[in-house]
This record gives structure tokens, sequence and C-alpha cells, in this order.
């Protein structure tokens, strides 16, 4: 399952982390489709129905580009099939954030789009899961291996990586080391997810609106203490180039490349995460889960705390030495103060912890 995603990426960072290469092995750079730059946002913690970039074949928008020519785009979360009557896309009586890879021919939402060849890969530093556990719920953000123990967010400082070659035959040396210093990418390796996407027109006239759909497959063996679904990941250049190009890779045999993959690394974050609100660093920074939590302060709480302290005896003072000299009556033991009842002991933080 997937149901958020971090992508922290400015958009010409998201171009320039998302090279591939063609069918003949150059490396190309993809560019944002017209327009498209400015939909998207960067985010820490991205939800269903937010915009996100995904790489997909330039044909789908120009019939006579290659298809093997990739270009971005920002698409909705959330695919919206392109038979869809009503005028409100909220209106679909089904989640269609997710797909299953087992299921993908039996449901016409997904059928269509995926014997149209209208296949994409979802770009994300990583996405985020939940593991339940009785009434606890622990997140982890988890994403593809990196060279360097740095979070994403900021470009050419994360992690090493090995510079790739893009040439020309008629290129001089000097253009063949520009071009590439143009394409290599030494920042956050970029999650890259299967998924189908779809272009629908409201009914009643206006913009076409293009959404997608993350592929899920079973749960690889190291993420299946955390949930028993994981997106469809596409593991290097190749995957990705034969997943988009359905030129030469059909559909069928495209589907061959979704597979649970032990590829993956995570980490537990904090609960700041579950408001889809929330976007800051702290969504994704790691944390430890067995670092006790405060219970979280009321507003009736607090004013019963008022209450209490304000309600509390004052102790007496103990009686002076030279008194009991002089009347020779023994000193009369200070009343203790009563134990503080069970509210109050939970108010004070000092009852005790059910394990």
């Amino acid at each position: 399952m997937c149901g958020r995603t971090a992508c922290t990426l400015a958009p010409d960072e998201v171009s320039s982390a998302s090279r591939y290469r063609d069918r003949s092995g150059r490396h190309r750079r993809p560019q944002w489709r017209d327009g498209d730059m400015d939909k998207y946002r960067p985010s820490y913690n991205k939800s269903p129905q937010s915009n996100s970039p995904v790489l997909l074949s330039h044909r789908h928008f120009k019939k006579d580009a290659p298809v093997d020519e990739f270009v971005l785009a920002a698409m909705r979360w959330g695919l919206v099939p392109a038979w869809f009557k009503e005028n409100d896309p909220s209106k679909m009586q089904y989640s269609t954030n997710n797909c299953r890879r087992e299921s993908l021919l039996e449901k016409k939402s997904y059928k269509d789009p995926l014997l149209k060849g209208q296949r994409c890969v979802i770009l994300a530093d990583g996405f985020y899961e939940w593991r339940r556990r009785d009434k606890d719920k622990q997140p982890f953000f988890i994403y593809f291996p990196q060279s360097k123990h740095t979070l994403p967010g900021s470009a050419g400082t994360q992690c090493d990586d090995v510079k790739q070659e893009c040439l020309s035959e008629d290129e001089t040396p000097k253009q063949e080391e520009d071009k590439e210093k143009e394409t290599s990418w030494t920042g956050w390796r970029l999650l890259t997810m299967a998924g189908l996407f779809d272009c629908w027109t409201p009914p009643s006239g206006g913009e076409p609106v293009y959404t997608y759909t993350v592929i899920t497959v079973e749960a690889s063996s190291n993420l299946q203490g955390i949930h028993d679904r994981m997106p469809a990941v596409l593991d290097g250049e190749e995957e990705v180039r034969r997943w988009l190009d359905f030129g030469e890779v059909r559909s069928l045999e495209a589907l061959e490349l979704l597979s649970p993959k032990n590829v993956l690394k995570f980490h537990p974050v904090s609960s700041f995460v579950n408001n889809s609100r929330n976007n800051s660093p702290e969504c994704l920074q790691p944390v430890d889960p067995n670092m006790k939590k405060k219970p979280a302060e009321t507003a009736s709480s607090k004013m019963m705390m008022s209450w209490l302290k304000s309600s509390t005896p004052t102790k007496r003072k103990e009686p002076e030495e030279s008194s009991t000299a002089e009347t020779g009556e023994k000193p009369t033991a200070p009343k203790q103060p009563k134990t503080a009842g069970p509210m109050q002991q939970w108010l004070l933080g000092k009852g005790t912890n059910k394990k």
C-alpha cells in the first residue's frame, strides 16, 4: 500500500535526478511538459489529490515524438477514468490511489489504461507506511539505499553517484565532458514506482485532468513486518525504460517487471507525519520508537490541574524549639498531606504507566 509520499526536490532538481537511457543507451535528461513545472510543489508530506512528478513517454502528448523519449508531468494522485461521467472526481465510489498488480486486468478503471500503454513512473524521495500493532501506529519512511546518510532536500551534496556517459559520435571530448556534468546527478536517489495514468475531461467542459494510480504488489521480506503491501518499485534505469517504452514492451510483458523487490531501506519517524497538513523536515527525520511519549495536555486537563493546585492546603509551620522548652509539652507531629488521588496522580504524571 502507498498512501503518503515525500518529494522535496525543486522542479529543476527533479529533472536532473530523473535522467534515463533511451533505446540506444544514451543518457537523456527529461524536460517538464509545458506548464506542468508550475503545478508541482515540493513537499515532505504528499497525500492523495495532490500533484506529484510523473515520468512518461512524450508520445502520449506529442504523436510524432519518439516513444523512448520521456517527459515530466505534474499529475493528480488518484486515477479518474476517462469514462467517468460526473463533474466532480470526489464522487468516485471507490479509491483509486493504489491498484493491485494481481487484478489490473479485472477492473475496467485500470485495464483500459494498461492496454493503451498508459504506463508511468511516479517519482518520490520515498513513501510512508504505518505499522499497526493493537492500538499503536508507528510510521516509517521507506526509500532507496543512498550512498551517504543524509536526508533528502538539497541537491548535489547528499550521495555519491557514478557519473554516467552521455555521448554522441560527433562530439568533442570537451562537449562530452560538459554534457556529462549536465546530466549526472549526485543528490538523493529518487524512488521510482510503477503506475498507470488516464486523462479525464469534465462532462460539462473544462481542461483535461491527468491523474494516476500507484501499482502495488505483496511486500518484500524486509517490509512484511510493517505492511503486507508495497509499491511496485522499478529498480534501475533499464526497468524504468522498459516500463515506459510501450512501443517496444507490450503490456503483459511489462507486468513481469512488477514483483516484490527486497531493495528498500527504512527508518521509524515521528507521528508528526500522521497529519497530512504537517509539511516540514520533521516528517522524515529518524526517531527512537521506544522513547516514551508524554500524555498530551488538553484544555480540560489544564483547567483541572490549575484547580487542584489552587485547592491544595498549605503546609503548617513546624513549632519553634523555644516554645517547646517553655511549655514542656511534647510537640505535636505535623499532619501529613493526603495522598493524591488517582486523577491527580495522572494529571501530575505520577500515575503508574501501563505496560
